[in-house]
């Protein structure tokens, strides 16, 4: 898309190119073969990742704390290692669902592992007291004084202390306290972000079942939160 073209109009020509593939086979065909139809379904298919990156990279954006041309640039080079990704698995396309349904989720994979690898070189979790502070609404308590705010945070801070592992202590911080993106957390860590949010509800349960045990939290406020 040129500087000088609406996005609107670039969007209807895009639709318009992508009409030439009326189902998966039109792409696997295209992309498999040679020639000027190859080069054009490769340049089609980059114009649709990159889109898909954009919408990705926006999304994620506050939390990366980047926007313009640098959150423009992370989406560039995502949908250019999918694209790079794609023409090398074509081959492996069963056709289980739609082509671009499959070759999003290679683009998605690359904005999580970009925005993941971004978000350390500028960024560290170390627990300040005011993330201790904000635990309690994260938990769905509310205090109503000061005196009883700092009970329930030393509260807090005991069952993640005694109740969690090592390990559950570590994306508990991260990810609860610290703010810390799951994407770049589990690259962070070598580990997924299913395996992530498994450990961070059995830490969550554990903390809870320490607060009720110990009169700060009552059943039907843990089924309320």
């Amino acid at each position: 898309m040129s500087p000088s073209e609406p996005p609107d109009t670039a969007d209807r020509e895009l639709t318009r190119r992508q009409a030439a593939y009326r189902d998966s086979r039109d792409w696997v065909s295209a992309l498999t073969g040679t020639g000027s139809a190859r080069e054009q379904a490769i340049t089609n298919l980059h114009e649709l990742l990159l889109r898909v990156a954009r919408r990705e990279t926006s999304r994620r954006r506050a939390a990366l704390g980047i926007d313009g041309p640098e959150l423009d640039d992370l989406a560039h080079q995502a949908a250019a290692d999918a694209l790079v990704a794609i023409t090398a698995k074509v081959r492996q396309f069963r056709g289980e669902s739609r082509f671009t349904t499959w070759a999003y989720k290679f683009v998605v994979l690359e904005v999580a592992n970009k925005i993941g690898r971004h978000f350390w070189q500028w960024r560290t979790w170390p627990i300040e007291p005011e993330d201790w502070d904000r635990l309690p609404d994260r938990f769905g308590l509310r205090p109503e004084d000061q005196a009883e705010w700092r009970d329930l945070v030393s509260a807090l801070r005991r069952a993640v202390n005694e109740e969690l592992t090592e390990h559950q202590r570590r994306i508990f911080s991260a990810l609860v306290l610290g703010g810390v993106p799951a994407d770049a957390l589990a690259i962070k860590l070598g580990t997924t972000r299913n395996a992530l949010y498994k450990a961070l509800f059995d830490a969550r349960r554990k903390i809870r079942a320490n607060l009720v045990a110990n009169g700060y939290l009552t059943l039907d406020e843990v089924e309320r939160s």
